[in-house]
């Protein structure tokens, strides 16, 4: 559905992406994370068509950003980081204009504003002026503006910042549902909530893609150690002994017991070759064996590693 071309951004001298390059499938939701500055907001607004690349272009639904970009527009939904709102206009004005503005007329208008009031919860604020709402509101009213024309593609620059935890669990669900026929890229800054909603997460770093997977495979790639958790019917001395000397084992520690069981922590470089030592040293001696797993590390603990190894 969208197709990053080697794009680039330059202001001055200052290079906001990088040859930056990358697909998202149809029907598929894709976070986009990095710190302040790193280029996500200027990846958006170039995907949007509303900047245009220094090098490089991007293809939306088979339309080209730089040679098509009203077919581009007409396809996408955006909520850029500041909501586009016309702050005199009530509520109702404002989104019965977008619509409006969008192509839509008579019964076709009146269904899909219906649908996006019930979807982003605004009714409460409906015939309000835009001005008079909180922060939280001009969010979701930001969010309808984008949605009222049915878009293929949704394009959301930190959709749940200002709403309060039960606002925030809303806007994960609708994103949700909305990937049932739509494609969604978001940004945000919030780990729990990329890993909660994303398919697939985009990591970029000062205008770079440092990586690009699920987050169940960015937890693989954290680095060459693993931390393996093994439960031992054995004595304690003997048994940090045998694990100690298991090729690739960098650090051993008792990490808890329980009667005749000990837990340790191992650090190894190699999960598999830690089990088939412990399976042939539960053989041997005949020890029993109770627990063998593998330690997976947090989001925040594979984002302070990739930003690492970037800095190298």
């Amino acid at each position: 559905m969208i197709t990053s071309k080697n794009l680039s951004m330059h202001y001055g001298s200052t290079i906001a992406l990088d040859d930056v390059s990358f697909d998202v499938n149809e029907k598929e939701i894709v976070g986009l994370l990095g710190p302040n500055g790193a280029g996500k907001t200027t990846l958006m607004r170039i995907l949007t068509t509303f900047i245009y690349p220094t090098r490089g272009t991007a293809v939306v639904d088979g339309h080209d950003v730089t040679q098509d970009p009203l077919a581009v527009r007409k396809i996408i939904g955006y909520l850029p980081e500041t909501p586009p709102l016309y702050m005199d206009m009530r509520v109702d004005e404002f989104i019965d204009f977008v619509g409006r503005s969008r192509g839509l007329s008579g019964h076709e208008l009146k269904k899909r504003i219906d649908w996006v009031v019930e979807a982003t919860k605004i009714a409460g604020v409906w015939k309000h002026v835009v001005c008079e709402l909180s922060l939280g509101y001009r969010q979701r009213v930001g969010l309808a503006q984008a949605l009222v024309h049915d878009p293929r593609v949704v394009i959301l620059d930190e959709p749940t910042s200002g709403l309060d935890p039960m606002q925030i669990i809303g806007i994960r669900q609708l994103i949700k549902e909305l990937a049932k026929t739509k494609t969604i890229i978001f940004s945000t800054h919030i780990l729990q909530e990329a890993s909660a909603v994303a398919d697939r997460l985009i990591i970029i770093d000062r205008g770079k893609v440092i990586a690009n997977n699920t987050p169940a495979e960015l937890k693989k790639i954290k680095g060459k150690e693993s931390l393996v958790y093994v439960t031992l019917t054995a004595p304690k001395n003997e048994a940090f002994v045998v694990l100690r000397s298991i090729p690739g084992v960098r650090d051993i520690k008792v990490a808890g017991e329980s009667g005749s069981h000990v837990r340790f922590l191992c650090t190894t470089s190699s999960f598999d070759e830690v089990g088939i030592f412990v399976n042939q040293a539960v053989k041997q001696r005949g020890w029993v064996l109770k627990e063998l797993a593998l330690q997976e590390p947090s989001l925040e603990e594979v984002f302070l590693s990739l930003f690492k190894t970037a800095d190298k």
